[in-house]
Parts: C-alpha cells; structure tokens; sequence
C-alpha cells in the first residue's frame, strides 16, 4: 500500500474523499489536480495510482485514485471548486458519460453525509459499481463503513467481482 501524505496536519473536520481519474494528457493533468486540490484543502491523503482500461467506449487507459481532506466546506461549494478544476485543466463538460477526459474529479463521500439532490450523490454509487472508485478508497480509508451499507470499503473491496478486472497500480514518473 501507498499512501502519500501532503502538508500533514490535524482537525476535527469532514473528511472528504475524491475519485481522481485521466486519460488524455494523465501525466499533466492528476498532478496539476494534485497541486490545485492541495491549494484549496491542504494536507492531502493519497491512493496508489492504478491504471485501468477504458470503460464504456475504446480509448487510452485511465489513471485513477482518490484523494481524501479535511474541510468545513459546503458541499455544494467543493463541488464547484472541482467542476473549475476540471475545467482549469481542459475538461470538456458537454461530453458524454462514458468518453475520453482530460480530468474527472468526483466527490464520493464526504464524512458520513447521504445527499441526492440534482448533480450531488454522496456517497457516489459509483463506490460499489467500478473498480477503479472502490480499490483506491478500500487502500486509504477500508477500515470506515459505508454510510448506507455500513459495510467497511475493504469488505466491500474483499466481496468485489474481481473475475474481469482489468487494472493494476502503476509508478508514475512525475
């Protein structure tokens, strides 16, 4: 397991948990999100870096991890800060779900907080769906449980369909 701590810290806040993912340019664009996340939020707690196959459509493989920080922020309002991020590193919002990007920044839990409003889900049910959500979350926070399920992300990780998974950490040379 490795996980990279940036700008050590401690709080009594939320902590938030973000899915990083890219496959155009991914040796630009996840450290430029890196360095933009760690400006806004500060001490950061890395995932490894696992590479899977594309999704839903033929393309470059994807770098994926999750990042997880502390904030008092208002959802709403990380939300936004993500979505600039995105669009800071060229990301094109009028793309279809399933397509090549130059970044994707998801918030998937924040805390224990359950919301469905309009564009906000957390925890995202891409959690227990894909792979490249679940095993870098089960790397850095498996030991907390799922605010709906409460089952612990390494259990979740440990009963995953695994019979066609098609990815693996990766070292990055940035």
């Amino acid at each position: 397991m490795s996980v990279l701590l940036l700008n050590e810290g401690v709080s009594n806040m939320p902590t938030g948990y973000i899915s990083i993912g890219s496959n155009i340019d991914k040796e630009k664009h996840i450290p430029a999100s890196i360095k933009a996340l760690t400006g806004l939020y500060g001490r950061l707690t890395l995932s490894s870096i696992y590479e899977s196959e594309s999704m839903g459509f033929t393309g470059d493989a994807f770098y994926n991890l999750v990042a997880a920080f502390e904030s008092n922020l208002d959802i709403k309002k990380i939300v936004d800060q993500l979505r600039q991020i995105e669009l800071d590193n060229g990301r094109n919002r009028d793309c279809k779900k399933f397509s090549a990007r130059t970044l994707d920044l998801d918030l998937v839990l924040y805390g224990d907080v359950i919301i469905n409003e309009g564009r906000i889900q957390i925890p995202r049910d891409e959690i227990e769906k894909y792979a490249f959500v679940l095993e870098p979350l089960a790397e850095i926070a498996g030991h907390l449980r799922h605010p709906v399920t409460q089952m612990r992300y390494a259990e979740l990780w440990e009963i995953f369909d695994k019979s066609d998974l098609k990815q693996h950490r990766v070292m990055p040379v940035w």
